[in-house]
């Protein structure tokens, strides 16, 4: 590890350990973010020199020259300012109906004075991002409630970025943004193999949650990069604020649809309650000519009948589905989440899909046996050619490489949950027990969307 990593770990542990200060004001796990993401913004900007767009008086300068008496009240007043009156937009979106959740004046002054003491010097600019990252991660790992339920882990995404090669001067597009983790590694990427085709690259994402938004929103602030997130919903017309992508990279939220009153896109022709299948026509379906997508989908999507099945059809006509990949258990926290990934390029259909099995006798990961990056070699040495065009899946030989047809396909119902590898008999109970679960929940949730399926057509 570089000095300079080092330096950025270092640094994120000790901001990560302010927040036992935040929770002994009564300040809930998933808070933490947002309420670092107002100090960190206002320290960096000082350290960086970006002040200029803030409002006098709103600086992080201000805010250590106030006295602990009253603090709150003043740094309240300060954080709706900066979301009403900075000239810049990024800035007002950030800090858009700001709530500190701090209740003490104490512990507000502590926290800022402990960010204000550490070694910022150390740090290089392009270094932000890097402390920003972690301590998302660090909040996602640790809050295993709400956002962190589902956290794409950085190993996954950085994996699924280098077999898609994006290109400098792309469209790339996040419809599920979350805190923008696709784009930044889309980013970072570029930057190392082309660095003056990422400032030609347009990033663009969509984020539902306003607390979630303002962390994206600062992940590419810290990173540098120029992108529009929309505050919205890509299921519905929300959408329209989007430009027609050349690569998505995605990992919808798992669940079914909460019956909000906000209409649905009318442009999506198989409507259904499971939000996966929805997000996934919505990519598929808006890819530029020749445009590519990878998408984190539970195995539901794999084998869901009805609309489900309609749906993988309506892709398979559509697109070439190169790859799909099973990935391990483990790597998201709610239980018996069994997951995959879909690799696609819009424009030809579909004539054989290679499976890649990650799951199968492989270890379960976990806080102890974290996700790295070596999980994926093998997947990356056998399968990059196959997802970019280069190779065809025939060509390629790995244990855990299979490859069917169309055809084949078509014989099983085009259900495309689909295993070969023997299960090792020393696989653990526990394993076997989670995996159940987990089948029988999304059985259970297949089977209630049918009915609300059914309810709907009868009530036409």
């Amino acid at each position: 590890m570089g000095i300079q990593n080092i330096h950025c770990d270092e640094l994120s542990r000790k901001i990560w350990s302010l927040s036992n200060v935040l929770r002994d004001d009564g300040i809930v796990f998933h808070k933490y973010m947002s309420e670092l993401t107002y100090l960190l913004f206002l320290k960096i900007a000082d350290q960086t020199g970006r002040n200029t767009a803030l409002p006098q008086g709103c600086r992080w300068t201000d805010l250590v020259a106030q006295p602990v008496q009253g603090l709150v009240g003043s740094y309240r007043k300060m954080l709706t300012r900066l979301g009403e009156d900075s000239e810049s937009r990024v800035v007002c979106d950030i800090f858009g109906f700001p709530t500190t959740v701090f209740t003490h004046d104490e512990n507000l002054h502590k926290v800022v004075h402990e960010i204000d003491r550490l070694d910022w010097a150390a740090i290089s600019t392009d270094a932000f991002g890097m402390i920003y990252e972690s301590l998302l991660e660090r909040n996602a790992t640790e809050a295993r409630a709400g956002a962190g339920q589902y956290f794409t882990p950085r190993a996954l995404v950085d994996s699924i970025v280098r077999v898609m090669a994006p290109r400098g001067g792309e469209t790339i597009q996040d419809p599920a943004a979350g805190t923008g983790g696709f784009l930044t590694s889309a980013h970072q990427y570029l930057m190392r193999s082309e660095k003056a085709g990422a400032s030609r690259t347009r990033y663009e994402g969509v984020e539902i949650e306003r607390d979630t938004y303002r962390l994206c929103l600062m992940n590419l602030y810290l990173h540098n990069m120029e992108g529009v997130v929309v505050h919205g919903d890509a299921l519905t017309d929300d959408a329209v604020q989007l430009s027609t992508p050349d690569l998505i990279l995605a990992n919808p939220p798992f669940g079914a649809s909460a019956g909000g009153m906000r209409p649905r896109r009318s442009d999506l022709p198989f409507q259904t309650a499971n939000k996966q299948i929805m997000f996934l026509q919505h990519i598929y379906r808006s890819l530029s000519p020749g445009g590519r997508a990878a998408i984190v989908l539970p195995d539901n999507v794999l084998f869901e009948p009805g609309i489900g099945r309609r749906v993988r059809e309506d892709l398979m006509e559509s697109c070439e589905l190169r790859v799909i990949l099973r990935l391990p258990q483990g790597i998201f926290y709610a239980q018996g989440v069994n997951t995959n990934v879909l690799f696609l390029q819009a424009g030809r259909p579909t004539q054989n899909v290679a499976f890649f099995d990650m799951r199968t006798n492989v270890r379960r990961f976990n806080k102890r046996y974290p996700l790295t990056a070596a999980a994926f070699a093998e997947f990356e040495r056998a399968c990059a050619g196959i997802i970019l065009g280069a190779t065809q899946g025939s060509d390629a030989k790995h244990d855990r490489l299979k490859v069917l047809s169309r055809e084949e396909i078509v014989g099983r119902e085009d259900n495309l949950d689909y295993t070969w590898l023997k299960r090792d008999h020393s696989s653990s109970e526990i394993e076997d027990m989670d995996r159940l679960l987990g089948r029988i929940s999304e059985d259970l949730q297949s089977a209630l969307r049918h009915i609300e399926e059914i309810d709907r057509e009868i009530l036409k």
